[in-house]
């Protein structure tokens, strides 16, 4: 596996990444393959993907994304709580859920689809957002909601 060195070299690599957690790991690398011109950048593009101590988040993304549309908190919070009743965590299930979240809170799915990127990978940019989703889970999505949601709930300094 090419990319293997680069990811050892970030300090993410784990051996379960080629036994269990095999078919994840091809479908991250699939998913940003469209975007990567060089094998670093699969390791630079994916860091969302594999850390577990805190996410980088861009301030500027977070302030127009997050803290200036009204009601964010609240929006999440109902986007979290229909994604922890889906039966199936799917991409196609996660959009569905989204764009209905946005119908019945009033706001514009992308308003949701926008914040939702921030919230979950730090950045404004990254492959298409149903499959981040469902390629980060549940649990580790409704984890990023609820650190972001306590961010912007509390007032800067």
């Amino acid at each position: 596996m090419r990319v293997r060195p680069f990811f050892e070299a970030a300090g993410v690599w784990d051996e379960a990444l080629l036994g269990d957690r095999h078919a994840w790991f091809f479908a991250v690398l699939e998913l940003l393959r469209p975007r990567v011109r060089r094998l670093d950048d699969f390791v630079t593009l994916s860091n969302y993907f594999f850390t577990t101590d805190g996410l980088q988040y861009d301030p500027a993304a977070v302030d127009t994304h997050l803290r200036r549309v009204p009601g964010m908190s609240e929006h999440l919070a109902a986007l979290d709580a229909a994604w922890a009743d889906l039966a199936t965590f799917d991409p196609l299930s996660i959009e569905t859920s989204l764009r209905a979240a946005a119908d019945v809170r009033g706001v514009k799915a992308a308003t949701l689809i926008h914040a939702v990127r921030v919230a979950l990978t730090g950045k404004t940019v990254s492959p298409g957002l149903f499959e981040v989703v469902a390629l980060l889970g549940r649990e580790r999505t409704h984890a990023r909601l609820a650190v972001v949601r306590r961010m912007i709930s509390t007032p800067r300094a």
